[in-house]
């Protein structure tokens, strides 16, 4: 960064993906800026919680009381009947402030003009916004953001910043990555009858296939293309991680740093949101944060195209592979004698960490004894869900989230 830091060129935005109320609340409390967001309808994320009216008013009111942002995510490709719907909920969304629409197709960008005028809209990643002159037509339409496409560059977003002053520029920095081009994809519908430009994607490329020889119209035997003995992940991509190049990106003028995720877990949404806030804030090292990042599940990562041509994107061995540790417990009240609730199986002995966006981060404490709600002594918290009151030596808070190290 020729000596910049994150702050001198700009504090860039942190967003993180909200698939219903609770992870909203998860995301913001663990740090994001702002949250995306999709309600029950128009979002590329159908099997996802998402948000009803009434919630998504909720969700905004409660993010803006803490001075965050709500994006939603409009962004299917619409058809014809959709628009009528479509034309009340900007309106909608207008009402109820939220901070800006997501939307991906020119009628949805039209409809979204003339019935929320006063809505802002972003471009999402599934327009395919690759360079310079995409980017100058729908900020010369009003769009006051565009999600740049995951295949460009350093280069080329620097590129695309310097032609359109005063665009924001948002860039994916985390997550699922799409083996289709920004998501342009016609294998779940083609497999599954599934469409995936309209929000219902199978993840057809995250299964295992084999090939078979077809001849005289008969199917043979599976040929031995296998890279172990389920079969082979010939269109699974890697996880993008651009925690190390987060100056990098800044640089090139990413003003906002977006983790992929709607449908992943609460937990999950937590430990990747407070690595990467701990970072922007200098409160971890980037190869700190990495080991945070290996704490919970994953595939095998990826800077994907952000140094040029990308030849090892694809994850052969296997969907994904289990973090570095399992998740334990929520805290339902703080203290030093916390009342937490039981989300996998621990017994008297254990030794606990600490995921908190607060100063109990990262600390240990063995669990020396603990109780049911009922005052009866648990030795071995088996019961899915259980609320149990254990002892901590330091105060934990409402919110914090306890981890197991997996044993090897």
């Amino acid at each position: 960064m020729n000596g910049e830091t994150l702050e001198s060129v700009r504090r860039p935005e942190l967003l993180a993906p909200a698939g219903d109320l609770e992870k909203l609340k998860t995301a913001f409390r663990y740090g994001a800026d702002a949250v995306y967001a999709g309600g029950k309808n128009f979002s590329l994320r159908s099997f996802s919680g998402n948000f009803s009216d009434e919630e998504l008013a909720e969700g905004v009111a409660y993010a803006h009381a803490r001075g965050k942002k709500v994006y939603v995510a409009v962004n299917i490709y619409a058809r014809g009947e959709d628009f009528p719907a479509a034309g009340r909920y900007f309106a909608f969304l207008q009402e109820i402030g939220a901070d800006a629409a997501l939307v991906s197709d020119p009628g949805m960008f039209r409809a979204a003009k003339k019935c929320a005028p006063s809505l802002p809209l972003h471009i999402s990643t599934q327009a395919n916004t690759t360079n310079p002159y995409a980017a100058a037509f729908w900020r010369e339409l009003g769009a006051s953001r565009v999600v740049l496409a995951r295949e460009l560059s350093f280069k080329e977003i620097a590129a695309v910043a310097a032609q359109n002053p005063g665009l924001e520029l948002e860039a994916f920095v985390h997550g699922a990555m799409c083996i289709s081009y920004s998501g342009r994809c016609l294998l779940s519908d083609y497999l599954a009858g599934r469409p995936s430009n309209r929000g219902e994607c199978v993840q057809a490329c995250r299964w295992r296939y084999r090939v078979s020889a077809v001849r005289d119209g008969a199917e043979g035997a599976p040929l031995p293309l296998e890279e172990d003995g389920r079969g082979t992940y010939i269109f699974n991509s890697k996880d993008l991680n651009m925690l190390p190049h987060l100056d990098a990106l800044a640089s090139a003028g990413v003003t906002s740093f977006k983790i992929e995720g709607r449908m992943k877990s609460a937990y999950y949404l937590a430990t990747v949101v407070n690595a990467y806030r701990r970072v922007l804030d200098g409160a971890l090292t980037a190869e700190e944060g990495m080991r945070e990042l290996e704490k919970v599940n994953h595939r095998a990562f990826t800077a994907g195209y952000a140094f040029g041509e990308a030849h090892d994107t694809v994850n052969y061995s296997d969907s994904q592979k289990g973090g570095t540790h399992a998740y334990i417990a929520d805290v339902l009240e703080g203290g030093m004698h916390p009342l937490v609730q039981m989300r996998g199986r621990f017994r008297v002995g254990d030794v606990l960490e600490v995921l908190s966006p607060g100063a109990a981060f990262n600390k240990t404490f063995p669990v020396q004894e603990m109780f049911s709600e009922g005052g009866e002594r648990v030795e071995d918290a088996k019961l899915v869900m259980q609320k149990l009151r254990l002892a901590c030596p330091f105060p934990l808070a409402r919110g914090d989230i306890l981890r197991r190290l997996v044993a090897e």
